[in-house]
């Protein structure tokens, strides 16, 4: 199989995991800052690498649970996030993505992102983005019109004080135009791309991240505007990340948080 229907297939293991351990006596494993894993995260994982090693063995994986794993020498590296939204998970909240993007050199050349509990899968081969269901691919069509912006509230804060997500989204100039929400999982940054939100918004650094890669490569590859926080080119620095369904929102964002950065 090709790369894109091979990360089909390993966030197809990685949800078949996360479905059937949902609801469950999950076993927690600490990490730091409050933040920790399950047994779901840690057997999804363990399904996605297998398949991966199997079909890819001289692919390296970066996972979010097991780290770095296998050859870099021909440069093509999956970066495997098996539970994105850990703690939505543990208080039984459906609302997670299971993640998977192939760096290819220094292009995200395929990526897919599973909805376990909608039954929908969001992927690209580095060319054009799509939506999943059961059989049918349908275009991924981005779309402003909700105005809806997601922010990440979740640490780390590299471009703190100066830029906060919160203090962005009480800002008046924000809540005229737009409607902040907050769940709690990049599978939101699928929802720029397929027309359910304006915006995704998050600080941090994105870079080879387990997290976001699979979000980001699906975004642009679906016409996404998507830089840093200041709308410069993303992934240079821990300057975190907007990815915007048009220009005009994306223009509109970028003022503000660098009215915010400038403070």
């Amino acid at each position: 199989m090709n790369d894109s229907e091979l990360a089909i297939a390993v966030v197809h293991k990685g949800a078949e995991v996360v479905r059937r351990h949902f609801g469950s006596a999950l076993q927690r494993l600490d990490k730091q800052a409050g933040d920790f894993a399950t047994n779901a995260d840690i057997e999804a994982e363990k399904a996605m690498l297998s398949l991966l090693m199997a079909e890819r063995p001289d692919d390296s994986v970066l996972g979010e649970e097991s780290g770095q794993s296998g050859a870099a020498s021909n440069g093509r590296t999956w970066l495997v996030d098996p539970l994105c939204g850990t703690l939505n998970y543990a208080v039984r909240m459906g609302i997670v993505g299971v993640n998977t993007a192939l760096k290819n050199g220094s292009w995200l050349t395929a990526a897919a992102v599973a909805d376990p509990f909608n039954q929908e899968t969001f992927w690209t081969d580095g060319r054009a983005a799509f939506l999943r269901r059961g059989d049918e691919d349908s275009r991924l069509v981005p779309n402003a019109g909700s105005q809806l912006v997601d922010l990440n509230f979740d640490p780390p804060f590299p471009n703190a004080p100066q830029f906060r997500a919160v203090a962005l989204a009480a800002d008046p100039d924000f809540a005229v135009r737009f409607r902040a929400r907050v769940v709690s999982t990049s599978l939101a940054l699928t929802w720029v791309a397929s027309g359910q939100r304006a915006a995704y918004i998050t600080d941090g650094d994105v870079r080879d991240s387990v997290h976001f890669s699979a979000g980001i490569a699906i975004c642009e590859a679906a016409g996404c505007t998507v830089t840093d926080l200041k709308g410069a080119p993303w992934g240079h620095a821990a300057t975190g990340l907007i990815a915007a369904a048009d220009r005009g929102t994306h223009s509109a964002i970028v003022e503000l948080a660098r009215r915010l950065l400038a403070g």
